[in-house]
């Protein structure tokens, strides 16, 4: 739908309330001043049409504050820090999960890496599985930066206040050393555990809880890799009686697992009147 200017500046108006306000992440905050620059920058200035006074969101990966833009100049913008967001303290109870995901297709990677960091994940970590396709680990490595660039892109559009760690590839054997508390990895094969059982009870849950959640490749597990799992300590676990893709299977279990936890933060915080503004 195409608008006359006078209206797209009324819509834009309208959406730079507190409502709708747009949420910016910034590399530091300095003196009670951030600059924003780059993609965001240009996106603000050209198409959102920013100018000094108006008022957003940002976060420094750490809080968030409410901003307006005081400056504009070529490529960036500078804003003056008003006050901190309250977002309430249930964002930060959502537990630490870490996503383990086998590298599959850049493509699907890259719709996995998005909707992972909407779901809410604290971390994904890519490594080469058995049935990887050949090359794949060494061209990731040239992925990384544009794989952070989109959490940063989704960060914002789901309104975390942290962004999610999008590390380098890392070998199998590494992944199965990872330390949190609850481990599962999602096996394909017929019969498994849903994943939903294998949490602790509700009374067991801990707000503190840091979750590995271990995805294998589109060919799926080979019998050595589940054995090794297993004797690491890794539970096999389901997400449902169908075949996933890879993203697919990511994705269901991230949201099974946060609504199982938000359960629990629920249920002991008593009703909330949002969402939770996630990690």
């Amino acid at each position: 739908m195409l608008y006359k200017t006078g209206e797209a500046l009324a819509i834009h108006r309208s959406y730079n309330g507190p409502v709708a306000r747009r949420r910016f992440f910034v590399d530091r905050i300095q003196n009670g001043f951030a600059e924003l620059s780059g993609e965001d920058a240009r996106h603000l200035a050209r198409v959102l049409r920013a100018e000094a006074g108006q008022q957003y969101e940002i976060s420094d990966n750490e809080r968030m504050y409410l901003a307006e833009i005081s400056e504009t100049k070529a490529g960036r913008l500078i804003f003056r820090v008003l006050e901190p967001v309250f977002i309430g303290e249930q964002a930060d109870a959502l537990p630490a999960i870490t996503l383990f995901a086998a590298l599959i297709k850049f493509d699907r990677f890259e719709w996995m890496v998005e909707k992972a960091t909407e779901l809410g994940v604290a971390g994904i970590v890519p490594f080469e599985a058995e049935r990887s396709e050949k090359g794949l680990a060494l061209a990731a490595r040239k992925r990384i930066e544009r794989w952070r660039r989109i959490a940063r892109e989704s960060s914002q559009q789901s309104r975390r206040t942290h962004l999610p760690e999008i590390e380098p590839p890392r070998a199998f054997s590494e992944v199965l050393s990872d330390a949190s508390r609850h481990r599962y990895f999602l096996d394909e094969q017929p019969g498994g555990r849903p994943l939903l059982e294998a949490f602790p009870p509700v009374s067991g849950r801990v707000r503190e809880a840091t979750i590995a959640l271990l995805i294998g490749p589109e060919g799926g597990w080979t019998d050595s890799e589940r054995d090794q799992a297993q004797t690491a300590g890794w539970a096999p676990v389901s997400a449902g009686p169908t075949i996933l893709r890879a993203e697919t299977a990511a994705t269901a279990a991230l949201a099974i697992t946060l609504n199982a936890w938000w359960v629990f933060i629920h249920s002991t915080q008593g009703s909330l009147e949002t969402g939770p503004d996630c990690r």
